[in-house]
């Protein structure tokens, strides 16, 4: 199995981007698509992370899906408060599916970290992955607790087809993954 890197990232990032846009227009951009019958996403991710971020938007979109991103949200408080922490539970459980970006950052963050716990609570097992990203040759040493989670990774026998693997084994392609 393969674990997707920043490069990997990078590169889904660059096939679906207009590179005439900036990274914050490409990041806004999918909030004007439309949302009708797609199955949602909460993505718990570093803020300041926005390469990481846009990569993974391109890599999940192509899946077919609406993402909810925190900051873009317009009714989220300016500034950082309950309210914030509110709104953000709200968001992980109006949301189909949580994914956590796994960078080293997202694993250090404090509101990553807030997120998955609530992540846990009210998607555990079904509805929750794992999206690991490493830096190249890097490895998640001390955070051994995402290893209860499943995760998204590549099949190594066929290249572009992903799966979520679970804690107890089961593998399942993302795809199907999504609907169920």
């Amino acid at each position: 199995m393969s674990i997707i890197t920043k490069s990997e990232l990078t590169n889904y990032r660059n096939s679906t981007r207009t590179f005439s846009k900036s990274l914050n227009e490409s990041l806004s951009e999918f909030k004007s698509e439309s949302t009708f019958r797609k199955v949602t996403i909460f993505l718990s991710h570093k803020h300041n992370e926005l390469e990481e971020l846009d990569g993974a938007i391109s890599f999940l979109k192509k899946f077919g899906v609406d993402i909810y991103v925190d900051w873009l949200d317009e009714e989220m408080p300016k500034r950082t408060s309950g309210k914030t922490a509110d709104r953000i539970k709200l968001k992980i459980k109006e949301n189909q599916k949580f994914i956590f970006l796994a960078t080293e950052g997202a694993i250090a963050s404090k509101w990553c970290n807030w997120e998955l716990g609530h992540g846990d609570a009210a998607k555990y097992i079904k509805h929750i992955a794992i999206l690991p990203v490493r830096s190249n040759y890097s490895d998640y040493t001390g955070s051994e607790y995402l290893q209860i989670y499943p995760y998204i990774y590549e099949s190594e026998s066929t290249p572009n087809t992903f799966y979520v693997h679970y804690p107890d084994g089961s593998v399942k392609n993302v795809s199907s993954w999504l609907i169920s």
